[in-house]
């Protein structure tokens, strides 16, 4: 089977590099990512590229090679589906916040719509691929959707789960681990895995294209997360040893991760993760193994949440007792507002629960961070619900300088380890902040001597 032409539903974190990168490695097959958001896709389409609503390092490069040629953004949803012979599912999975399961499953609502409109549109056979993160057995509700709703016509079914890091999300396109798609165990299942398998193969090593059954496929995505975040929790929950009993938590980290059998990935000690896929998927694998009545399976998964929670308010608590017991008026500078560094994503940001809980002592919280505009930061504050939209704007300002937003600080929190903070002239940083004044690095990003040699109180995380 040769795929002709494919559509994204979805073009978000996801949807947007994936099918950029599809189409520029495949220029024989047409890709269309469409989108009901008409200013999102207004702004992939825009000539200035910098304008892209996701910046990712190289992403720019990509979309101007293939945009016109074979790659397509467009708002026109059934058309784009109907003359697809491939069509990808790349809708927001996000945490219910109502009803059964509500703060751990996953809200799949935006994958029912798109399910039902592909039935109703469909005139064709068509592929179906899953790229959203989803709860093992999604697929069997896709399927049970397509079968019973539709025109009459043969639909496949495979779980393609992306394995992104936000920030290296094009190099991890162009030079992935491994592309994993799961489908059925039929003629037309395999024969429908293979014709996505071919369109990978394009540019990746075959061996490195893994094929599974639907379930293993859709349930190796949220475990891969799982695993991730469990690792950046049991590093933080060993900051706070390392803190009583002076260890350092840096030269800790380095002499496991020399280990062989451990590695020395996601063992940087920090404020905590972030980002749309570990939370959400460590609480729906939580919801999942309570629903089948595994609760020793659920409750370990919940406490590695628990400790990144903890990781932050923890940090937010120490700002506070630092600067002798109260932050009431007090100018506290965040250098970093997005979830990590080369990306303008700030979902579940440490940022937005530090400078929540900041703001509950009265401060002033100051941002600066060269991805994300003072809207977002807003946005992310009146998302928690926490206090009215007024009183945010009240305690949180956004700089589009470092420097002003550093200027008469009585401390500064580093949260996001964005590389231009280590460039900073820092002397000049001390000279202009309140005295005495602090460091928050929580990130462990800048040299502790050097910091102290200029005047600052250096507190890291960790040591």
């Amino acid at each position: 089977m040769k795929i002709k032409s494919i559509c994204c539903i979805g073009a978000g974190y996801v949807g947007g590099p994936t099918m950029s990168v599809i189409a520029q490695k495949n220029p024989h097959i047409k890709v269309t990512v469409v989108d009901v958001n008409k200013e999102r896709i207004a702004a992939w389409n825009d000539e200035d590229l910098s304008r892209l609503p996701i910046f990712e390092p190289g992403l720019d490069g990509v979309v101007d090679q293939a945009r016109g040629r074979n790659l397509f953004f467009s708002t026109e949803v059934d058309e784009a589906i109907d003359e697809s012979d491939m069509i990808f599912i790349s809708v927001n999975t996000p945490t219910k916040t109502y009803g059964a399961g509500k703060g751990m499953a996953a809200d799949l609502q935006f994958v029912e719509l798109c399910a039902r409109q592909i039935a109703r549109v469909a005139t064709s056979d068509k592929i179906v691929v899953e790229k959203s993160t989803l709860p093992v057995k999604t697929a069997e509700a896709i399927k049970d959707i397509l079968d019973n709703t539709g025109n009459g016509i043969h639909f496949e079914i495979l779980s393609n789960p992306e394995f992104l890091a936000e920030g290296t999300a094009i190099q991890d396109l162009h030079h992935p681990d491994r592309v994993l798609i799961g489908g059925e165990p039929t003629d037309s299942g395999q024969k429908a895995v293979e014709a996505l398998a071919e369109i990978y193969a394009s540019w990746v090593p075959k061996d490195q294209i893994i094929t599974t059954n639907l379930w293993s496929s859709e349930l190796s995505k949220l475990t891969a997360n799982a695993f991730l975040a469990q690792r950046v929790s049991s590093i933080n929950a060993l900051t706070e040893l390392c803190e009583k009993t002076g260890a350092n938590i840096d030269e800790v980290a380095n002499a496991i991760g020399t280990d062989s059998r451990i590695g020395s990935k996601f063992l940087k000690a920090s404020v905590g993760f972030g980002g749309s896929c570990f939370q959400k998927d460590i609480l729906n694998l939580v919801y999942i193994c309570k629903s089948l009545g595994l609760n020793e399976s659920a409750d370990y998964w919940e406490q590695v949440i628990l400790m990144n929670n903890h990781q932050r308010t923890r940090f937010a608590n120490k700002i506070v007792k630092s600067l002798y017991g109260t932050v009431a008026d007090k100018k506290i500078t965040f250098f970093g507002w997005a979830f990590k560094k080369d990306t303008n994503d700030t979902r579940e940001s440490a940022a937005i629960y530090i400078a929540d809980k900041l703001i509950e002592e009265h401060a002033q919280v100051a941002a600066y961070d060269p991805k994300v505009s003072e809207l977002q930061m807003q946005s992310d504050l009146n998302y928690l619900n926490t206090r009215s939209e007024s009183e945010n704007a009240q305690y949180l300002t956004s700089y589009h300088d470092p420097y002003q937003a550093a200027h008469g600080a009585h401390a500064l929190a580093i949260i996001t380890e964005w590389d231009e903070f280590k460039t900073y002239d820092w002397t000049l940083i001390y000279q202009n902040m309140n005295k005495p004044a602090f460091i928050f690095d929580g990130r462990n990003l800048l040299d502790k001597t050097k910091m102290q040699a200029i005047g600052f109180n250096y507190v890291g995380i960790g040591q």
